[in-house]
C-alpha cells in the first residue's frame, strides 16, 4: 500500500496537533509537514522547563528552523492574545517571503489549544487559504483507549469543560451522560467532593500526563488519587454519568 503524503506549501501556515505525548500518535500528515516545513514553532508554557510538543517531534527535526515560544499561564484574555498576536506577525513575515511555517500543539489545535489564539490573529494577516489544521489525538481521546472504556453509545451526550468551576460542572452532570474535565489539577479534593455528592465517584477516572513516557499515572478509582496533591495541570477526568438508550429517545414525531 502506498499513501501520499501532503509536504508543506511554500507560504502557507499549519497548526499541527502532535498528539498527547507519545511520538508513535503522531500522525503520518503531521509528521511529513513537521519534516517538510521551512520553520516549526514550539509553545513552552512559562511555567514548564522544556517544551513537550518539541519533546514529541525531536525525531522529526533536521534542517527547519526552531522557534520556542514562551507563553504566559494566567487568566488574562488582553495579555494571551497580545502574546500570540507577535508570534502571528513573525510568522505572516515568514509566510509572505514565500516559506512553510508549522506550529505544533499536544493535543489537537481546535481543543484547549495555543493554535486557536495563534490562527486568530493570523486571520487579520493571511488569506484563509493559507492557513491549515492538522488534527491531533486530543488526552480525552487517549484516557478513553487506555481505559478501554467507551465514551459515548447510542444517543448519549458528550461534553467536555475545564474543571474551574463546579457549580457549571454540578450543571453539566445533570445534562450529559459523559463528562470530560481538562485542568483538574489543583481542584482534585474539590471535585471529588462535589462527585461523592452526586453518587458518581465510582463513576470517575482520573489520567495524569497521558502517553507521557515516565509521567503517567492511571487511577481507575478516583480515591486512590486523593493521597497525593502533586497531579499536576495535564490531568483529564473522564466521569460516565450514565447511558441514553435509543428507546428513551425516539426521533422527534416518534412514539417510544
Amino acid at each position: 500500500m502506498h499513501i501520499k503524503l501532503k509536504n508543506c506549501q511554500p507560504g502557507h501556515f499549519y497548526a499541527v496537533g502532535v498528539g498527547p505525548g507519545s511520538p508513535d500518535l503522531i500522525t503520518l500528515r503531521a509528521a511529513n509537514l513537521i519534516q517538510s516545513a521551512d520553520t516549526v514553532i514550539v509553545p513552552r508554557s512559562e511555567l514548564a522547563g522544556e517544551s513537550l510538543a518539541l519533546v514529541t517531534i525531536r525525531d522529526l527535526i533536521g534542517e527547519q528552523e526552531v522557534i520556542e515560544h514562551v507563553y504566559p499561564m494566567k487568566r488574562d484574555s488582553a495579555q494571551t492574545r497580545s502574546c500570540w498576536a507577535e508570534v502571528a506577525t513573525e510568522v505572516a513575515t515568514r509566510v509572505s517571503a514565500g516559506l512553510s511555517v508549522v506550529q505544533v500543539t499536544i493535543g489537537d489545535p481546535m481543543i484547549y489549544s495555543t493554535s486557536s489564539y495563534l490562527i486568530e490573529s493570523l486571520t487579520e494577516l493571511l488569506p484563509s487559504e493559507h492557513i491549515h489544521v492538522v488534527p491531533g489525538i486530543s488526552a480525552f481521546q487517549a484516557t478513553a483507549a487506555l481505559l478501554v472504556e467507551p465514551l459515548t453509545l447510542q444517543e448519549d451526550r458528550l461534553t467536555m469543560m475545564p474543571a474551574t468551576d463546579m457549580a457549571a460542572i454540578a450543571h453539566a452532570l445533570k445534562h450529559c451522560e459523559t463528562l470530560v474535565l481538562y485542568k483538574v489539577g489543583p481542584r482534585l479534593r474539590q471535585l471529588a467532593a462535589l462527585l461523592e455528592e452526586h453518587r458518581l465517584l465510582d463513576q470517575a477516572r482520573l489520567a495524569c500526563y497521558v502517553e507521557q513516557n515516565g509521567r503517567e499515572a492511571i487511577f481507575r478509582n478516583f480515591r486512590d488519587a486523593l493521597t497525593d496533591d502533586s497531579h499536576g495541570y495535564m490531568s483529564t477526568v473522564i466521569v460516565r454519568v450514565g447511558n441514553r438508550s435509543w428507546e428513551q429517545n425516539p426521533p422527534v414525531g416518534e412514539v417510544a
